[in-house]
């Protein structure tokens, strides 16, 4: 399993870096043709602005986030996404505000977004630096949606065969609590929300901040 694991962990560094250029067309193939709904399941409702998108990839939530009439700003690690992201945003006759950067070390000061957003995030999600930050970005009333995965349950041939290859390479298990706590005892009160949608399940996860629970309880 550790071989496997290192092995996965090497493509995805790839993945996003030097094979950026592919990544529309795997994501497309691997969730058969879904990606883009369980990508936009994060959206509903419209997340007030500003917002911060980590891990922005190739900028397709960026996008759909300003067309919603929100004003969208995101980070990633890879250079190549970047370029692809704000390459995206100009040919839409858009304001690209994407940087290069990590999730560990966000450059922008307390409390400047209302919503936070990652959608099929990495490991870097779950680093404790990693949700430090994103308890310090967001302001009070704020909400963090991370959508970790997706259930494929269409009865279709290829959605089997997707559903198949999702359970035995360990993409897709029910959530453990090994997500849910790190941004508990990050400082977040975390709740599922999953999204149903014709052939899958979009697992959801919101987090505002518990102080802010704990001073309405007040």
């Amino acid at each position: 399993m550790s071989v496997y694991r290192t092995l996965l962990g090497l493509f995805f560094r790839h993945f996003y870096s030097t094979l950026a250029w592919s990544y529309d067309l795997v994501a497309t193939v691997v969730s058969v043709g879904q990606w883009t709904d369980w990508v936009r399941s994060v959206l509903d409702p419209p997340p007030a602005r500003p917002t911060l998108e980590l891990a922005h990839g190739p900028g397709h939530l960026l996008l759909a986030v300003n067309r919603q009439g929100g004003r969208a700003f995101g980070v990633d690690a890879s250079r190549q996404m970047c370029r692809m992201a704000i390459r995206r945003l100009e040919q839409a006759g858009q304001e690209p505000r994407v940087v290069q950067a990590l999730a560990q070390a966000l450059p922008f000061p307390d409390q400047t977004f209302a919503t936070l957003l990652s959608t099929f995030p990495t490991e870097f999600i779950l680093d404790p630096a990693s949700l430090q930050e994103a308890n310090r970005m967001l302001r009070p009333e704020g909400q963090y949606r991370i959508v970790p995965m997706a259930e494929i349950i269409g009865n279709g041939y290829l959605d089997r065969v997707a559903a198949w290859l999702f359970r035995v390479t360990g993409q897709y298990a029910d959530l453990p609590p090994s997500w849910t706590d790190p941004i508990s005892e990050a400082g977040f009160r975390v709740r599922r929300d999953d999204v149903l949608l014709s052939r899958s399940k979009v697992i959801r996860l919101i987090a505002s901040r518990a102080e802010n629970k704990e001073s309405q309880a007040a």
